[in-house]
């Protein structure tokens, strides 16, 4: 009798144990997307697009911290394709950054499935396409992920979440772009501003309510002012970083970049503009979206509310409030303040300076003197197999050299868990955007001019916050830390697309000569292969 109600006992303990272990599994999220042309008119002119799943914008993606993702992604277009996850970590796994120095592209009519983990982030990110010049015709979506229920979140939940996807906008289509670039010309001004594929849609919601409003900037060039008529926004994150909680009347958003703030309906019952317009442009493109109060019977009214009188000031003040929330936790429990960034002496410093010079003739784009261009081969396969003449360790100086520009493959060599600080020379008149692919990044300061070892003591070592784009002036610098924790083959590139596919970009070789599951995930088993290692096997 007893050993019986032992056995039971045992049984039962093993099955809650099972369950457990089960369930401690973090959940799987299964997507098959299909990648086609259409044909719609965002601008008033019917033009060919890149739709997902039949949408423009893309489907958006809603996840939870640490979900896995596995999503087929179907190539129904004539050209090979990619996606890449702005902002996603891909954690000890570039396999899945979806570039072309990592991946092959996805050949027409063909497929390829993506697997990779939202691991230990939270916040508003974006995809989109990373080959050619498809950005220029769409494929691009939201992904948002959200807190676990275990994690507080330092700010009231919102009664509802919307998100906007604004970015400038071309009639062209995007083949007519890629062969104006080709043939060695610089891009027209953009023609209009989007939001969420439209130049008009409408936000709902009840008077006294909070609402979360995640803006992204998805276009191709142009730098956006975002504000909402007679309401103020509660910035609170910011590309995975709760910040402090300032109020603002406008936020400038740059290419490539995410926000996400409060907005409470406290007005009088009616329609609201919703204004996203370029900046720092002689001819100012606008798009209107309407907030409506739900117990609305009046629409609106009034000029749309303005953008800030200055430019270029204004912003880089506006930049230099955003501050890291220290107390508060992000995707982990622990306080985002317990890392002491600002204490860490960097083990090296690397000076990037944009240009814009003539190569053969043909508009191109570079860093330190070199216009990066990609080889048929995968910089990281080429790594895996050892195949020589791909790319050289040597091939990018990591401070300007003056030389004239020439053409490369862009690798700069570092160890896994160096600490740098990289500055961003931006020596031209025009806005930049950089984004880092497999990380975030602690931005330190802004600054007009050259930079100099004497702006190391403006930097802020106490509360920066992170994010993985960031803006850099004309005629300005702006410096950062990032630590590499993260082997792999990553990419740093200009968020302005034309200066990406101009050469404006460089990989990060972030290595550890110890092969181990705890430094990087193995190569996929369905990876896909091309150039030099086409017949190569895992």
């Amino acid at each position: 009798m007893g050993g019986a109600v032992a056995l039971h006992l045992i049984v039962g303990v093993l099955a809650v144990l099972r369950l457990f272990l089960v369930n401690a599994e973090d959940p799987y999220l299964y997507y098959t997307w299909t990648v086609t042309y259409g044909t719609i008119s965002p601008l008033g002119v019917p033009q060919q697009v890149i739709l997902i799943n039949g949408q423009f914008p893309g489907p958006k993606l809603e996840v939870v911290t640490n979900n896995n993702i596995i999503l087929n992604l179907i190539n129904k277009l004539d050209e090979p394709f990619l996606l890449t996850w702005n902002g996603i970590k891909q954690r000890k796994n570039s396999w899945q950054d979806g570039v072309l120095g990592t991946n092959c592209p996805i050949p027409p009519n063909s497929n390829f499935t993506y697997k990779f983990q939202a691991k230990d982030q939270i916040g508003t990110y974006t995809y989109f396409p990373s080959t050619l010049m498809h950005r220029a015709a769409g494929g691009f979506g939201a992904l948002n992920i959200y807190h676990r229920s275990v994690i507080p979140i330092p700010y009231p939940a919102p009664d509802d979440d919307f998100t906007l996807l604004i970015g400038d906008w071309f009639k062209s289509s995007h083949k007519m772009l890629q062969h104006i670039l080709d043939s060695g010309r610089s891009l027209p001004f953009p023609e209009g501003v989007l939001v969420n594929g439209q130049t008009t849609t409408t936000f709902s919601g009840d008077k006294g309510k909070i609402y979360m409003f995640r803006i992204s900037n998805v276009g191709f060039s142009t730098s956006l002012n975002f504000r909402i008529q007679g309401h103020t926004m509660k910035l609170v994150e910011v590309e995975g970083s709760h910040v402090m909680q300032n109020e603002y009347d406008s936020l400038d958003v740059h290419v490539g970049q995410s926000v996400a703030v409060l907005v409470t309906l406290n007005q009088a019952p009616k329609d609201y503009y919703i204004v996203a317009s370029t900046r720092f442009t002689r001819h100012v493109l606008t798009a209107t979206a309407i907030l409506h109060y739900t117990n609305s019977h009046t629409l609106v009214s009034g000029p749309p509310p303005a953008a800030p009188a200055t430019a270029y000031h204004w912003s880089m003040q506006q930049a230099r409030t955003y501050r890291w929330n220290l107390t508060a936790n992000a995707a982990r429990p622990n306080p985002q303040g317990s890392f002491h960034y600002g204490m860490i002496t960097p083990t090296r410093r690397i000076i990037l300076e944009s240009s814009a010079p003539l190569i053969n003739g043909k508009q191109r784009y570079a860093v330190n003197g070199v216009s990066h261009v990609s080889p048929d081969t995968p910089l990281k396969l080429a790594d895996y197999f050892n195949i020589p003449g791909v790319y050289s360790l040597n091939s990018i100086q990591t401070v300007p050299s003056g030389a004239t520009a020439t053409v490369g493959t862009s690798v700069i060599p570092c160890s896994l868990h160096d600490f740098i600080e990289i500055v961003f020379q931006n020596s031209e008149m025009t806005m930049q955007s950089w984004h880092l692919d497999g990380y975030d990044f602690w931005v330190l300061g802004y600054g007009r001019g050259q930079w100099s070892e004497g702006k190391r003591r403006t930097y802020n070592l106490v509360d920066a916050f992170t994010r993985h784009t960031v803006q850099v002036y004309p005629n300005s610098w702006t410096a950062i830390y990032a630590s590499l924790d993260n082997q792999g083959m990553w990419n740093l590139r200009s968020a302005k697309w034309e200066r990406q596919y101009l050469g404006q970009q460089l990989y990060l070789r972030v290595w550890s000569p110890t092969k181990s599951l705890s430094n990087e995930y193995y190569i996929p088993s369905n990876v896909l292969l091309c150039g030099k290692a086409a017949k190569l096997h895992p």
